[in-house]
């Protein structure tokens, strides 16, 4: 279904998302998403520890 989208199709739809959002709210939401993922790999450093820790 997607395979068939080609560089026209995903311009016209990265300008209809930035209309619909605006460039600030689109930033905020990416910045939002980039510490999301930065907590979550920091919550997971305790079990990787631990993990480590049973092998040896």
């Amino acid at each position: 279904m997607f395979a068939t989208l080609g560089t026209t199709e995903l311009l016209i739809v990265l300008v209809i998302v930035l209309l619909l959002f605006g460039i600030g709210r689109i930033g905020k939401i990416g910045h939002e998403f980039g510490a999301g993922i930065r907590a979550f790999k920091q919550g997971l450093q305790p079990l990787e520890s631990d993990i480590q820790e049973q092998v040896e």
